[in-house]
């Protein structure tokens, strides 16, 4: 009987050992598991990237934009009867992406100044306050210039001097 005794506690002793001996092998297995992933992470993250930086420097240069001056305007603004009577004189450059789009934009060149005499002629002091107003005004000239010279496309309006006197 201590015979059965002694074997069923040799038992018992295996058997929970098994589970201990488990839970360790479990615990090993996640540990490496995140430090795996911990490791894959920092790579991703910070080395990477370097890769990327290899394939950007090897991209062509991008062409510089093409620049067409508009001839100056004056024009007196518009206003109430009795009001002392202000003038805006604009020095204009449009901004395009091709060199080869210069020679095929002088031509619409006088419908261009039209259009932006007619507009501009047509704003109050106002309307040309703070900065805001000169946004306003490049956003409301470059659809303009789109709208005349189309299929060129002009990137911008850029303005060389505005004066509100």
């Amino acid at each position: 009987m201590a015979e059965n005794e002694a074997e069923g506690a040799a038992t018992e002793g295996a058997e929970a050992a098994a589970p201990k001996n488990k839970l360790k092998l479990i615990i090993m297995a996640v540990g490496l598991l995140a430090v795996l992933g911990g490791g894959a992470a920092t790579w991703f993250f910070f080395f990477r990237h370097g890769d990327e930086e290899h394939h950007a420097e090897a991209a062509p240069p991008p062409k510089p934009p093409a620049f067409v001056d508009v001839p100056d305007m004056m024009v007196n603004l518009a206003g109430a009867p009795g009001e002392r009577v202000q003038y805006l004189k604009l020095k204009i450059v449009l901004e395009l992406k091709e060199e080869k789009q210069i020679e095929a934009i002088k031509p619409s060149m006088p419908r261009v100044t039209d259009i932006f005499q007619t507009y501009v002629r047509e704003l109050r002091s106002s309307d040309l306050n703070g900065s805001a107003g000169i946004f306003r005004l490049r956003e409301e000239l470059t659809k303009r210039v789109n709208a005349a010279v189309a299929p060129i496309q002009v990137s911008a309006v850029l303005f060389k001097e505005v004066v509100l006197q």
